[in-house]
């Protein structure tokens, strides 16, 4: 019998180096995946400009994780094969039966529809998602619906955020499709239609580590997380975290879609897992991690009636006036408590009731900017961008040195086209970061630290285009 070939780099470092990845990206790579390490980091390694890889090794342990090389390590060593509508199974599940539903149960109320492709890679998937919509939303102008995707992975998100892609990533697409979203360029690849590219928000975010959900990058109060072909790179342990964290990010009844490969009782055990005919998916129900059965929110002809029974004894998430109370029994200060009560109710995606606790908070301490700029994200995440802007020019009067309302306005005038603005904004933040020191969290930031905004704002700044205008100037 033939014994395996060595690893040409010795085992203590790739021990080493593996451990290290664990820790600081959430990336897993057991003793039978060196190989793959191997490749991976001597690519990364020849790209840092470094004669061999042990050398880069040795360097990248002792030195600190900067984003920069986060982002190098992911673009080898993470793997960037998609296509559109991949996993059929699910996708068909969410449009014929959970995105209906949705929309029927929205339609009376505030059309508004929030969806996290999470490890989006290249953009397929949330594109698909966009398409998706576009078929069963008559009427996309009465509706606000956000379509966030992240990843680690920099070079997936300019090649998404471009919206071209050859024919490789129509294998399992119907002709129509491409006919119906995209042009064809003429060097042969395609470029999905703007109206369906600007669906779609793209940006950096580090599942491993990461805060989230959180106002600040949009990952809260959720209704459907795709997360597909991601938990596969962590570890036991450090995938529990990011479901953990998932679970948070949905407002209840939400839904997690996770690739067969990655389905897991014991995994989800926070969640209702609902059986549909060749799929698992998550829901987030109260106390549904303590339901002796899965609780299928779908009661097919097929499913036993223990199960129905456990998901019908499901009760209800706290109301907003058990939740207030609670907290002015424990003597909280009752204008940080009505701040508080704003932020779950934001949280679990009630925006309007959000909105409400917001004008307490106001009424009962007008001189506090925090209030002011938590009722602007809230604002912005109903659409409602004038009366978010306003907001934060009221923060910004009572505390001109408010960093992340200057953030906030600049994402606000990127959103709306207005990319001079959104520079200025940007401008103003970061003369204020660099006056912190970089591992200083900001207030309201939800752990969000000094270094890690300045890294965002520059990648965000590094991305836009100047308009001829500017280039004139």
């Amino acid at each position: 019998m033939t014994s395996a070939l060595p690893f040409s780099l010795p085992d203590t470092l790739l021990s080493q180096l593996s451990d290290y990845l664990e820790v600081h990206m959430g990336l897993h790579f057991p003793r039978e995946r060196w190989r793959d390490l191997e490749r991976g980091i001597a690519a990364a390694s020849r790209d840092a400009g470094y004669a061999n890889a042990e050398t880069f090794i040795r360097w990248l342990l002792g030195a600190p994780l900067t984003r920069t090389r986060i982002e190098g390590l992911a673009s080898h060593l993470t793997i960037g094969e998609t296509y559109f509508f991949r996993e059929k199974a699910s996708l068909d599940i969410l449009e014929q039966r959970i995105l209906p539903e949705l929309l029927q149960a929205r339609a009376q109320g505030d059309r508004r529809l929030r969806i996290w492709s999470a490890g989006c890679c290249s953009g397929e998937e949330p594109y698909s998602i966009a398409m998706l919509l576009d078929r069963l939303i008559p009427d996309p102008e009465k509706w606000h619906v956000t379509i966030l995707a992240t990843d680690i992975n920099p070079q997936f998100l300019r090649k998404a955020a471009l919206g071209i892609y050859s024919a490789w990533s129509f294998r399992d697409t119907p002709g129509w499709l491409k006919e119906r979203y995209f042009t064809r360029r003429g060097d042969g690849r395609f470029e999905i239609q703007p109206r369906i590219r600007q669906m779609v928000s793209f940006s950096y975010l580090n599942l491993a580590e990461d805060a989230y959900p959180s106002l600040v990058n949009g990952t809260n109060a959720m209704d459907i997380i795709l997360c597909r072909n991601v938990l596969i790179y962590f570890a036991q342990e450090r995938a529990k975290q990011v479901v953990t964290k998932l679970h948070r990010s949905l407002v209840d009844g939400g839904w997690v879609i996770t690739s067969p490969a990655e389905t897991s009782a014991r995994l989800f055990a926070e969640f209702a897992t609902v059986q549909f005919p060749g799929a698992f998916l998550y829901r987030r129900m109260a106390n549904a991690g303590r339901c002796p059965a899965a609780a299928p929110a779908y009661s097919e002809p097929w499913q036993d009636r223990d199960a129905r029974s456990a998901h019908a004894a499901l009760r209800p998430a706290p109301t907003s006036a058990e939740v207030v109370n609670a907290s002015l029994d424990d003597g909280s200060d009752q204008r940080d408590m009505l701040r508080r009560q704003a932020r779950v109710c934001a949280d679990q995606g009630r925006l309007a009731e959000a909105v409400e606790w917001c004008a307490k908070a106001i009424a009962a301490d007008k001189m506090n900017p925090a209030h002011y700029y938590l009722l602007a994200t809230i604002e912005q995440e109903r659409g409602q961008g004038d009366a978010a802007e306003s907001a934060l020019g009221r923060a910004l009067y009572l505390e001109p040195d408010f960093i992340l309302a200057h953030f906030a306005l600049g994402n606000l005038c990127l959103a709306a086209g207005r990319r001079p603005q959104a520079r200025r904004h940007f401008a103003n933040a970061l003369t204020l970061l660099r006056a912190c020191p970089a591992d200083a969290l900001l207030p309201e930031a939800d752990g969000l630290s000094s270094g890690r905004l300045v890294e965002i704002i520059s990648a965000v700044q590094a991305s836009l285009p100047r308009t001829p205008r500017e280039l004139a100037a």
